[in-house]
């Protein structure tokens, strides 16, 4: 059907290239890009089918515009960093290129996670006639997914939401993180913010936290309030919404390292001098902490992602959850990755489907949820990461 550009070749996009790949039917061209090549080769190396990969840098929209004017795809998917986000976005415009990503632009200098950035290009791509999807990840990506199937199959009103993220899984090392590690912990150390009442409360990082069981014995866990992008857009497009909060488990040993870590200044985004140079700790931190692409073959146990919505359904009180789980193993036996990469992956080439396929295509930008969520959730059921709705489940939350 089309031809897409994949860029960046970390433990997700190396999940986005392996299940591109495995649908020569609809991705019927693929070129893998990163700044590091041998990173491309490595992935395209894992594949069944012959891919095509580049170099290029994503913060030179000049090189990129003539990379993609030379390539014509049809599509970007950006699982690049989110500081990259806009230049990306940039030479999809001047190339007349399609633009997806899964998760929003972040300033380098300032620790936000906003989509006023990417908002404020919907003039520009629908009078382009070109479709930006945002956020095509797990959370945000299927969680706001979820939250728009129970809206429209379940609900009259949604009054709450609470997307509670339950990684089981464990690595073996004293501290690692599961994602990239300056990301993950800027989003850990940010301070917390959760809708209530028509506005976003601040409370103090990691400052709330509740006892979570799982469905299906996955297991019982702390998980603990912080932020998280999908709030933002969710509360927007759902406007009954009286409360919503995003909960993350952590382990305790997590939390110890990570405390040290702060107090040290490790996680500072703040450059110091070091030895007559400029280095920013979180940087250095990175550069010493496992490559969560490498977790992979060490990760044991599973994922537990999913929505608990409490609103109105024929005039009476309802809850349902709608929740995913995923298992590491399995995920590293079919793409070499752990379920971290694997839940952001599949959800990335299914929106990416979705719009080379036409289901969703709309010149502006266009946040998941914004989308009809029924074909999605059906490629999720089919592709790996399939999903249950329990309806009025026997747990609270606080």
């Amino acid at each position: 059907m089309a031809k897409v550009v994949i860029i960046g070749a970390g433990g997700v996009g190396g999940v986005v290239t392996h299940k591109v790949a495995s649908l020569p039917e609809v991705f019927t061209d693929v070129v893998l890009a990163s700044r590091t090549l041998a990173k491309c080769d490595a992935i395209a190396a894992q594949l069944e089918r012959p891919i095509r990969t580049a170099q290029i840098d994503a913060d030179d929209v000049p090189a990129l515009t003539a990379f993609l004017q030379a390539e014509q795809p049809y599509l970007v998917i950006n699982v690049a960093l989110p500081y990259q986000d806009l230049t990306i976005m940039d030479a999809c415009l001047n190339a007349g290129v399609h633009y997806m990503d899964t998760a929003n632009y972040e300033p380098l200098d300032t620790a936000k996670f906003e989509y006023k950035w990417q908002w404020a290009y919907q003039e520009k791509f629908e009078k382009a006639g070109l479709m930006a999807l945002l956020g095509s990840g797990f959370d945000p990506g299927a969680t706001n997914v979820f939250t728009a199937h129970l809206a429209k199959h379940y609900f009259d009103e949604i009054h709450t939401l609470d997307i509670i993220d339950v990684n089981g899984g464990d690595h073996g090392y004293p501290f690692a993180t599961n994602f990239n590690p300056e990301i993950n912990i800027r989003e850990v150390s940010a301070e917390c913010r959760h809708w209530e009442d028509g506005a976003f409360v601040t409370t103090p990082a990691m400052s709330s936290n509740q006892s979570f069981t799982c469905p299906e014995g996955v297991g019982t866990y702390d998980i603990y309030r912080m932020y998280h992008e999908e709030l933002e857009s969710l509360t927007k497009h759902y406007p009954t919404l009286k409360r919503a909060q995003f909960w993350m488990s952590f382990s305790e040993k997590y939390l110890t390292h990570l405390k040290c870590l702060e107090n040290v200044g490790m996680t500072s985004i703040e450059p110091i001098d070091f030895n007559g140079q400029q280095i920013t700790p979180i940087q250095f931190l990175q550069a010493v902490l496992p490559d969560p692409a490498s977790l992979g073959p060490r990760t044991r146990g599973k994922t537990c992602i999913g929505c608990y919505v409490t609103g109105i359904k024929d005039g009476k009180p309802k809850t349902a959850y709608l929740y995913n789980i995923c298992d590491h193993e399995s995920c590293y036996a079919e793409v070499k990755s752990q379920a971290i990469s694997y839940t952001t992956g599949v959800p990335c080439m299914i929106g990416a489907k979705m719009m080379v396929e036409g289901t969703w295509m709309k010149p502006g930008v266009w946040n998941i949820e914004q989308m009809d969520p029924d074909a999605f959730l059906a490629d999720m059921n089919r592709y790996g990461l399939p999903w249950t709705v329990i309806e009025d489940p026997e747990f609270n939350l606080k």
